[in-house]
């Protein structure tokens, strides 16, 4: 077990490269299963997620090859067998299986998915989606065996515009017999992505980033390259971090339009920033104001930035609130920034953020990826030493995280607990 340290206080300055999107290539590796030839996955994060999904792609039979950032999917001799409980568990994003397996056999045996803890997380979306497609599901103590005889193309009405579903969905129904159309789909770049990866392979997938997507099944997908989008939640916590710290802090290979809905709250806090095609350049702001923030679906706020975005709001004159309406659990950081110093109290999902405060070092407690995001944040501006437990949670979403901030400045270090 490791453990992060950080001396807090110092300027951020120089340049930090944001890798491909964590939440593209989980859904990506997945997909490359699909092909009855060879895909090219480029851009891919080094993060312990791949890792894992690499194990499970490998146990299919799926031979791999890892260039740099690069990786060579041949999924010509795949084969179908369970996805054990052991890996299923390790991240959520397993459940793309579902998926692509149900696709290309017809059949899945996967355990549950597991990834951070926010709360329920149901699949049922997903599972609802399966069963219109034309599949039945049943559970056997905590696996999931889901079978069709075939699949048939149809309209699917979600209930909430999930992303899982909406890619578990378009995985599914890519080979299916027909046309099938889902109502209501979520528009985040990464379902972009995905959708631009099984169209390279040969699928008919059309309107993805719209509310409505349509996927007209093929027999065969082939040979296919994608590049993985920049990773927006990564970029968004380092601008987190430059406004906190920053002396022309360039945060680079970015998609601007991409963190929209971060930027344009940053103004209303006051940040000043300079935006260019593919980065951003960020200081410190003094004066920053308070301001609310609901998380929504995107293009609205990401859930994914709603906790870093408290360390800000802490340093903030006045008041502010953040109103988390996609997860019931995603509080795991409130106690561990209250013993750092921070005035902020939890009710109802909604956070009640008084400013502006001092932040004091001190031992803190990863609980989920995001939460252990947000107390790098905060231990970056304390002063004296933060020690951080639980990291493991961090780097399944920050790849070379004490890299790219030791480089920028940062006093920072991984030890192993002893």
């Amino acid at each position: 077990m490791q453990k992060l340290i950080i001396q807090g206080g110092q300027k951020l300055s120089g340049k930090i490269k944001i890798n491909g999107a964590k939440n593209s290539v989980v859904a990506l590796l997945p997909a490359a299963i699909l092909s009855d030839e060879e895909t090219t996955i480029y851009n891919v994060p080094h993060i312990t997620d791949v890792e894992v999904l690499k194990q499970i792609i490998e146990l299919l039979n799926g031979k791999l090859v890892v260039l740099d950032d690069a990786i060579k999917i041949d999924s010509k001799n795949i084969i179908n067998t369970t996805i054990p409980e052991e890996l299923s568990t390790k991240l959520r994003a397993s459940y793309y299986f579902m998926g692509a397996l149900l696709a290309k056999f017809k059949h899945v045996e996967i355990y549950t998915p597991g990834g951070c803890n926010f709360g329920a997380r149901q699949i049922d979306y997903h599972l609802k989606g399966f069963e219109a497609l034309g599949a039945t599901i049943k559970m056997e103590g905590n696996k999931f065996i889901i079978d069709a005889q075939e699949l048939k193309g149809t309209e699917i009405a979600l209930d909430f515009a999930s992303v899982g579903a909406t890619i578990n969905l378009m995985l599914a129904a890519v080979k299916a017999d027909g046309e099938t159309i889902i109502y209501n789909a979520a528009k985040e770049p990464e379902i972009v992505n995905v959708a631009s990866f099984l169209n390279n392979m040969g699928a008919k997938v059309r309107g993805a980033g719209t509310s409505t997507i349509k996927i007209s099944g093929v027999k065969k997908l082939g040979k296919a390259m994608v590049d993985v989008i920049p990773d927006r939640i990564e970029a968004g916590t380092y601008i987190i971090a430059g406004a906190l710290l920053g002396e022309n802090l360039t945060i680079s290979n970015i998609i601007p339009e991409h963190l929209s809905s971060l930027l344009v709250k940053l103004k209303e806090m006051n940040v000043e920033y300079i935006q260019k095609q593919n980065e951003i350049i960020i200081n410190k702001c003094d004066h920053l104001c308070a301001t609310d923030i609901k998380t929504q679906v995107y293009p609205g706020y990401p859930t994914d930035l709603a906790q870093p975005i408290c360390v800000l709001l802490a340093k903030a004159k006045g008041t502010s609130h953040v109103i988390e309406t996609i997860y019931e659990k995603r509080m795991g950081h409130v106690k561990y920034l209250q013993r750092m110093g921070i005035n902020i109290e939890v009710q109802d999902n909604i956070e009640t953020i008084v400013g502006p405060s001092d932040f004091i070092g001190t031992d803190v407690e990863a609980s989920d990826l995001r939460a252990g995001a947000t107390l790098f944040l905060a231990a970056l501006a304390a002063k004296g030493k933060t020690t951080i437990t639980n990291i493991q949670f961090i780097l399944r979403g920050y790849e070379n995280l004490v890299k790219k901030l030791s480089d920028v400045g940062a006093n920072i270090e991984i030890k192993e607990i002893e």
